[in-house]
């Protein structure tokens, strides 16, 4: 990764996390939906998330049962809401930055941890408290996928077809593995969580590198240029 891309992305993490620990408690929202999803997380950070009931939910977000059941069904399609509603803060921080497709993916997923950064106490409670695969659970299989499509989308790589769908499987893994970096990284800059991810990116260019070139030896460039286009 280029050095100047990456000093300026340290400098922008370093600012965001310093106004994430100023926020603490941030502003109760006037939208029923967002003020469930901030509400679970605050309950998530202050007990067990297994024995939170969406009676308790409804409550501290000042709504009926019934209200709430008009919002979200169940404790994992709030889990849902909130990871939607990352994406679209990532989505709004316009085209991604870097010449290369590893550095405008590093830009894309520094965003994302960014974003998650105000509510790492929330998920990291919730982690704790959910089975043998936790970061599976709070992610989902499809629900992830989705969500690393739109990333690439926004780095401005190819998604769909075939190659498509292996570049999502790859960045989810990509994802998953910084992702446990990020929830011990206590320093103000993301230094740890920037040298994961530049570390595990670098290695997943390599690895698509190394599978571009045997194709082509395989099955030569007509084969593998109609693979990319599919």
């Amino acid at each position: 990764m280029a050095k100047g891309t990456r000093s300026t992305r340290r400098s922008k993490a370093g600012a965001k996390a310093g106004k994430s620990a100023r926020a603490a408690q941030p502003a109760r929202s006037s939208d029923p939906a967002d003020r469930v999803i901030e509400c679970a997380l605050t309950l998530a950070a202050e007990r067990s998330w297994r024995r939170i009931t969406m009676s308790e939910i409804a409550a501290a977000s000042d709504l009926s049962l019934a209200e709430l059941f008009g919002l979200y069904r169940s404790k994992g399609a709030i889990l849902s809401a909130f990871v939607r509603r990352i994406d679209r803060e990532v989505l709004g921080g316009g085209a991604a930055e870097g010449e290369s497709p590893r550095d405008r993916l590093f830009d894309v997923l520094m965003r994302r941890f960014e974003a998650l950064n105000p509510h790492k106490a929330s998920l990291e409670a919730i982690l704790r408290d959910c089975g043998v695969d936790p970061l599976g659970m709070l992610c989902g299989g499809l629900r992830l996928r989705r969500s690393m499509a739109w990333m690439l989308e926004a780095a401005g790589i190819q998604g769909s077809g075939l190659l498509g769908r292996a570049r999502v499987k790859g960045l989810a893994l990509v994802y998953l593995a910084t992702m446990r970096v990020w929830l011990g990284d206590d320093s103000e800059d993301m230094s740890r969580t920037m040298a994961a991810l530049d570390k595990r990116l670098r290695r997943a260019e390599s690895l698509a590198n190394l599978c571009s070139s045997l194709a082509r030896r395989r099955f030569g460039r007509g084969e593998v240029a109609e693979a990319r286009a599919a």
